[in-house]
């Protein structure tokens, strides 16, 4: 299972896009506080939809107490200050992607002891940074590209019937 880890972040709407999609891609959310918000706020579980109760979650103390409960864990972490692009890395099945809060980022300091795994997405000029739920969502389908998309839906189907009649 691959894990997203939102450190601090500050945005519900944010946050409940991304569960949204750690349901839809079978992703464990890991959240770090200090958070702006409460977990339990209408606007996480709105932007969520009905998805927030499937979703498999973790709230942390603090970094100190995610690196504690999460040993040896294999973490990718999101920036722009990063030199390896996303695509470029190759994630494994179990691998942590983690994402600073919207308006600073992780830390430098956290950077700086794990410069070797920072990834960032390409992005043209001078633009600063994507939305957080968006570069959440381009790195984590990433990964699960490069592990061949295991156990998630590949097929969709269409109801020919309403094609056929010209029914809407």
């Amino acid at each position: 299972m691959l894990n997203i880890v939102l450190l601090e972040p500050e945005i519900p709407a944010n946050t409940g896009n991304i569960g949204r999609t750690c349901v839809a891609a079978g992703a464990k959310l890991h959240l770090i506080e200090p958070m702006g918000f409460q977990i339990n706020e209408k606007q996480v579980k709105r932007a969520g939809l009905d998805y927030w109760d499937k979703l498999d979650y973790q709230i942390y103390e603090s970094y100190p107490d995610f690196l504690a409960k999460n040993p040896g864990a294999k973490i990718y972490m999101a920036t722009t200050k990063a030199h390896h692009v996303y695509s470029d890395v190759s994630f494994e099945e179990d691998c942590y992607i983690m994402f600073g809060k919207e308006s600073a980022g992780i830390p430098e300091e956290i950077l700086v002891d794990n410069e070797d795994t920072t990834i960032r997405i390409p992005m043209f000029g001078e633009i600063r940074s994507l939305n957080l739920s968006n570069s959440v969502a381009i790195v984590l389908y990433e990964a699960l590209k490069q592990n061949g998309f295991k156990e998630l839906n590949k097929i969709g189907h269409l109801h020919h019937s309403h094609w056929l009649s010209g029914e809407k």
